[in-house]
């Protein structure tokens, strides 16, 4: 028996148990998270005798006699003023970090009201945010000191809301005093806790798995393998993942799942996975797309090894390239990247009325959950009902089938509440991650720098599944040319099966990678030329009127050479600059089917705001009040969002491509505009109650390879220029981003949208590493490089707009993607000037961050 004092109470725990678990577990004290459990994210971090400590890694015994606090211990007053300052600067995204971070931004504060940004750094340098870019963070402490320091009143709220305002979010002091509910922090009376079993190789023949063991068990509840499964085979857009390998069939890769187990108790799952005995034959993985294309290959799908073909063709590339002054050609590399959010994937399944499951989830999309589910029980679709609690990060790493289909199979046969959770480890190694490639690219231009023409031939790696892989190979292929006016284009882009871990979407969705490529020719280009890097963008830039290399006629928001006009100075200033544009889609576009829906419903003298648009951090809530508000001039304090739910919510699509600002934000304009019409008869709320106003917008888009002379790919386009600044070490400075995402919403939203892309770019070009190894990932999240607040440069956001917009949520474009894609070639750029070296890999070598070995 062991007493430890938490938050100024006596509290007593009967075995010595890691701190985590008795905070968590037992004392239902769940701002405390659990992000990793091996110490290096800080998201569980308290405070003990005033000093930080993780409580993942130290047990109960360590602590008897100390006094322990969490952010529910703290007193009103500090709640109140960490409240307000971190929702006023903007350092709340998807929240699983800020409790944390406000427990270390205690332990300097205590000690110190007049801390310098250096110090906040150093506080916060044990704990994680892969949202932020930890600046706003930093700037939210510095006020808290000061609010503390000068005994600040909390001023109150607006009672008006308009575009482009600053704006406290509104779900932002849930996630501050930790009584937000992540599924996670959830516990429901007789629970099973479920595991499944994975395979030991990536590619090998299952010859028999035998359960009896496992069985035996007194903990065990249920075991299920893939003949219990009523469809075995889902996807999110290809059906041909597996739900589990059955007894003769061939493993794609170690995260394969080959049995499902349940047990009473969660610290006896691996207890019971381990008795699953499983006689393989082991068979030579297919590591990389150059082997699974050779005619010999086996095929890890029966119908072969290229997953998706796309082409792209305008003009005569060969032609103008032969008739061109300058051409050049290179080869480009660019590696897998975990997405590193901070909440490991979970769900939790139980029973719903007659032969009915509900799904408690953190996705990207409720519905594409309702969807795979479904098909895998071959139920009726109304017969699943999915409902999200809040998403510790998503990144697009959320967007496939993880732990709910498990859950949902296991609650299905055991009729009792089932909870799925990955370690961050098993989150490491088994769910998707970007896509690698390898690019050639060929670029021309004329004798005064005007691109001419370009050719590409692009393979991705997609993994052992199909995954996101065909739109992210379309969008490298239509975005591969720049957002630059030229129109000879020849591109050809292959995703190819692997072994290895499965590459879907990811923040950039194959952007990144065919920007990198496009970026760095540009630059030789320019040098061939005889001008600079900022001339040849601003000489070729797009703007309105003006054809895009996918034909597209750019309208008139494009203010692309406006956001090169505004950083022409800082890079121009700077030896050790390096410079990059790119533009990002924003809606799926294609001519796939991008409908946004909302119902406005009165209830209780407020408006309901209810759409299924997903937030992993990027602001929806915040998004669609503000919409609302600007509409109907209605006070932001009467408004409610509401989560994502398929009973209550309509389909508003997958929280993904930059979509939702434009696509959700329209049809919640279009609800609100007819709440509006009776609100200007005189109406109040009140005299409304239980009525519903309707609103959807359909994007509508054409097909890639149209035959039209200027197809429409994409609803919309924002546009941005990047300039990275080192200095005479090598080591970042600065990071300044001159962005077009049309009107903004909530200032500090899009600013720390972008903040926190730049770092997550800065990682992708610099830091982070994540090691596959004959196809078996080798990677922890204290080794995989993630930016600490220590190592974060200084970062300048500029918003620059044009005069025209576009017609949609008040001309408000897509951010979350656009801000990281021109990052790695900036850096690239920026040491080929300090040292000579072209680099055409990533992450880059021979750099402060990564020597040459």
């Amino acid at each position: 028996m062991f007493i430890l004092n938490i938050n100024g109470k006596d509290q007593v725990s009967e075995g010595d148990k890691y701190l985590l678990s008795f905070l968590r577990d037992d004392l239902r004290i769940t701002s405390v998270k659990d992000g990793c459990s091996e110490g290096a994210c800080g998201a569980c971090t308290v405070l003990v005798d005033g000093k930080k400590v993780k409580a993942c890694i130290q047990k109960v015994s360590k602590f008897v006699g100390k006094k322990i606090l969490t952010v529910e211990g703290l007193s009103s007053r500090e709640k109140e003023v960490y409240e307000h300052c971190f929702a006023e600067a903007g350092a709340v995204q998807c929240g699983f970090c800020i409790p944390g971070m406000v427990i270390s931004a205690k332990s300097l504060l205590d000690v110190n009201l007049n801390p310098t940004r250096t110090d906040v750094k150093k506080a916060i340098n044990g704990n994680l945010c892969r949202c932020t870019g930890y600046k706003k963070i930093e700037e939210a402490i510095l006020m808290a000191a000061e609010y503390f320091r000068d005994n600040i009143k909390i001023p109150s709220g607006p009672t008006k809301l308009k575009m482009a305002q600053k704006f406290k979010r509104v779900d932002a002091a849930e996630k501050i005093n930790g009584t937000g509910i992540f599924v996670d922090d959830i516990q429901i009376p007789g629970m099973l806790y479920v595991k499944a079993v994975r395979s030991k190789y990536p590619r090998a023949i299952v010859n028999k798995i035998d359960i009896s063991k496992a069985e035996t068990h007194p903990d065990c509840a249920r075991i299920l393998i893939a003949k219990d499964v009523p469809n075995n085979v889902i996807g999110h857009i290809k059906q041909d993942w597996d739900v589990m390998i059955a007894e003769g069939d061939t493993t794609r890769y170690v995260g394969d799942a080959l049995a499902l187990v349940a047990t009473y108790h969660k610290d006896k799952l691996d207890e019971v996975c381990q008795l699953v005995e499983v006689n393989y034959t082991e068979l030579e993985p297919i590591t990389c797309p150059t082997d699974a294309l050779k005619a010999d290959a086996p095929l890890i799908h029966a119908d072969g090894n290229i997953m998706s073909r796309d082409i792209l063709r305008r003009g005569n590339a060969n032609e103008a390239i032969k008739n061109s002054k300058y051409v050049v050609t290179r080869k480009y590399k660019t590696p897998f990247q975990e997405h590193g959010f901070m909440e490991p994937e979970c769900a939790i399944a139980m029973p719903e009325g007659e032969d009915g499951i509900l799904l408690y989830s953190g996705s990207q999309s409720v519905y594409d959950e309702q969807r795979e589910i479904s098909n895998m029980l071959k139920i009726p679709i109304e017969k699943v009902h999915c409902q999200s609690k809040l998403v510790g990060g998503g990144f697009g790493g959320k967007e496939d089938m993880s732990v709910q289909h498990h859950a949902a199979l296991m609650a299905w046969y055991t009729k009792k509440p089932c909870k799925v959770k990955f370690s961050r480890q098993e989150s490491l190694d088994y769910h998707t991650k970007r896509h690698p490639m390898e690019m050639e690219f060929t670029t021309a231009c004329d004798e005064n720098g005007y691109l001419t023409a370009m050719k590409g031939i692009i393979i991705a790696d997609t993994g052992a599944y199909a995954s996101l892989g065909g739109p992210v190979l379309q969008r490298a292929c239509t975005h591969a040319p720049g957002p630059y006016n030229y129109q000879n284009i020849d591109i050809l882009g292959m995703s190819v099966y692997t072994n290895n871990v499965v590459a879907g979407a990811f923040r950039g969705f194959g952007v990144i990678q065919s920007c990198f490529a496009i970026e760095n020719n540009i630059n030789l280009l320019a040098e061939m030329v005889g001008i600079s890097p900022w001339e040849i963008r601003y000489r070729n830039a797009i703007r309105p009127g003006e054809v895009l290399p996918n034909g597209q006629i750019a309208d008139e928001s494009v203010a692309m050479a406006e956001c090169l006009e505004a950083v022409k100075e800082v890079y121009e200033s700077s030896p050790y600059a390096g410079i990059a544009i790119s533009f990002k889609n924003s809606g799926t576009g294609v001519g796939n089917k991008d409908i946004g829906r909302c119902i406005l419903s009165i209830e209780d003298g407020k408006v309901h705001i209810r759409t299924s648009a997903a937030c992993m951090g990027q602001g929806i809530a915040t998004m669609c009040t503000t919409v609302l508000c600007e509409t109907t001039g209605l006070d932001p304090a009467l408004i409610i969002h509401e989560r994502p739910d398929t009973v209550r919510t309509p389909n508003s699509g997958t929280s993904t491509a930059s979509r939702q600002t434009v696509v959700t934000g329209e049809s919640v304009r279009r609800a609100s505009e007819k709440l509006k019409i009776e609100l200007d008869k005189g109406l109040k709320l009140d005299d409304l109650e239980g009525k519903e106003f309707y609103g959807e917008y359909s994007a509508k888009t054409d097909p890639m390879g149209s035959k039209k002379e200027n197809p429409i790919s994409h609803v919309s386009y924002s546009y941005g220029a990047q300039v990275v600044i080192l200095n005479e070490e090598g080591k970042v400075e600065k990071v300044v981003a001159a962005y077009d995402i049309g009107t903004p919403v909530n200032i500090q939203s899009v600013e720390g949208q972008i903040e926190g892309g730049i770092v997550m770019g800065l990682g992708y070009a610099l830091t982070e590493e994540f090691k596959v190894e004959g196809s078996y990932p080798k990677t922890k999240l204290g080794t995989l490089g993630l930016m600490r607040a220590t190592e974060s440069p200084e970062l300048d956001v500029i918003l620059v707009q044009s005069k025209n917009k576009i017609p949609e949520t008040y001309g408000a474009k897509g951010c979350g993607e656009l801000c990281l894609i021109p990052t790695a070639p900036a850096c690239s750029l920026a040491y080929y000037r300090l040292d000579g070296k072209f680099r055409a890999q990533l992450p880059l070598k021979d750099t402060f961050y990564k020597k040459q070995k």
